[in-house]
């Protein structure tokens, strides 16, 4: 399936992705997102405005005095009984400052005002906008509340509210298997990750820490801007930020390697676990910058294993990146990339890498955000690539020998016939060919797992390693037959 790499459209499937092997096809390459851009949130609709009163009906607290009593008349016994009437429905700090009589409503507490929707803003400012809105909205509500109870207080000496202060309860104690504590534990081994090309275009994304060197795990599109002459920096939840250098990048795996310089003695590496022992139904916790909104924490489950995922920023330029991804329903927006994602005990499985967006087929033009359908790289293979980086500063591909049709739902993998500049599609003593394998044979199967098209071939391919043995299962000429392949390898993107 194509998706895309945090909300940046895309294709239906990559025109032409990088394959097993070196082939000359064009395809899209995954590149660094621009920075994330939101927009202000639209008004809300008006609250309904309040039915009117019937006129033969007198609020209640318009009948505290004789109805018939002449302006200024002394009360009756019946005026000063105990307890006295109620308050007016509206309070007077209720009527929007208007000084309405009573009888007017008003606009109640929390009721939309009359204003128009702000115009959309491009870059950060919109989200700064957004947030203070918010802010200066909850902090409206808390001045009220505040004043309310120290009216309260002063009004009366025989209260009997106890106040927050004197309350008892002891500490609050979140144990180490909790979402917060598992986000304690993880969110000081996070970094929010800055790119910038020497042109001044970049983005934000995220990383976390792989070892007490400094290295840094993160996606290759995090970074790809900043490869060439660009500048990187870091900046971790305490707000310590360091500037680093980009040691490797795979654009067909989509990870990437940064190293932090004059790197703290006190790194702590967040613990890698083993992608493949998670299971459907699995909680999950993914950590990044969404929208630029560092140290966000959201929550999840596995909702998809083996998810075969083509990603890419849709540029006439641009190559996919594959992966047979972990699919979750945590909240992962642009930002999120190359955050780690967590399972119940704080374990890394995955690096979250792309999101799914109904905005290609939607009326929304700003960048898409999270349906509840995010992707993640599994660690198992994030972990080698990664250390392939540090090691050589270049990735290594397990290939087959053979290129594919990057088309989708065909039923299978089809070796080309053809390639664009008339190399043989099938390598010359390559492991396709060893095996057999000949132009125009449909892939359907590699070990257990089904093939349906060239993209889920080349995900499946690259979870092994360089010298695995994998059995093929192909059709040629309507039968079927297996056959056990050794996996080639290839260094460095092509």
């Amino acid at each position: 399936m194509s998706t895309e790499n945090e909300g940046t459209a895309v294709p239906p499937a990559p025109s032409a992705p990088p394959v097993p092997v070196e082939s000359p096809a064009a395809s899209p390459q995954a590149t660094a997102p621009e920075a994330p851009t939101t927009q202000l949130p639209p008004v809300p609709p008006s609250a309904p405005e309040p039915a009117p009163a019937h006129a033969d009906q007198v609020p209640a607290y318009a009948s505290a005095g004789a109805p018939d009593a002449p302006q200024g008349a002394g009360l009756g016994p019946e005026a000063a009984a105990w307890p006295p009437p109620p308050p007016p429905a509206v309070p007077s700090y209720m009527d929007g400052g208007s000084g309405g009589a009573p009888g007017d409503p008003g606009a109640p507490w929390g009721a939309t005002y009359d204003q128009q929707p702000p115009k959309p803003k491009s870059g950060r400012g919109g989200l700064i906008a957004a947030v203070l809105v918010a802010a200066l909205v909850a902090g409206g509500a808390g001045g009220g509340i505040g004043y309310t109870l120290a009216k309260d207080n002063d009004d009366s000496t025989t209260s009997t509210t106890v106040s927050a202060a004197q309350q008892t309860g002891g500490d609050l104690k979140r144990d180490a298997g909790t979402v917060a504590g598992v986000a304690a534990k993880a969110l000081p081994s996070t970094v929010t990750i800055e790119a910038e090309s020497s042109s001044g275009e970049g983005g934000t994304g995220t990383g976390f820490v792989f070892d007490t060197q400094g290295h840094i795990v993160t996606n290759n599109h995090v970074v790809a801007d900043a490869v060439d002459g660009g500048k990187v920096t870091a900046t971790f939840p305490d707000g310590k930020k360091y500037d680093a250098e980009v040691v490797g990048h795979a654009q067909g795996y989509d990870v990437a390697v940064i190293k932090l310089k004059n790197a703290p003695s006190d790194l702590q590496p967040l613990t890698l676990g083993d992608s493949d022992k998670v299971a459907v139904g699995d909680s999950t916790i993914a950590i990044g910058a969404p929208f630029g909104l560092s140290n966000t924490v959201t929550t999840g489950i596995i909702s998809a294993k083996n998810r075969p995922v083509a990603s890419s920023d849709g540029s006439a330029s641009s190559k996919a990146s594959y992966m047979s991804a972990l699919q979750t329903d945590a909240s992962i927006n642009p930002g999120n990339s190359g955050g780690p994602l967590l399972d119940a005990s704080g374990n890394v499985i995955g690096i979250n890498s792309a999101i799914q967006s109904s905005s290609s087929g939607g009326l929304s033009t700003g960048q898409s955000g999270s349906i509840g359908l995010g992707f993640a790289i599994p660690i198992n293979q994030a972990k080698y690539v990664a250390q392939q980086l540090i090691k050589t500063g270049k990735p290594v591909y397990a290939k087959i020998g053979a290129s594919v049709a990057l088309t989708e739902g065909t039923g299978g993998a089809q070796i080309s016939q053809k390639t664009a500049d008339t190399t043989d599609p099938v390598e010359s003593g390559g492991p396709a060919a060893a095996a057999g394998l000949k132009p125009g044979d449909v892939i359907t199967k590699l070990d257990d797992h089904v093939i349906d098209s060239g993209p889920t071939l080349i995900g499946e391919i690259w979870t092994h390693k360089p010298g695995d043995k994998v059995q093929i299962t192909y059709e040629r000429d309507g039968k079927s037959k297996t056959v056990e392949l050794t996996l080639g390898s290839r260094e460095g993107d092509s």
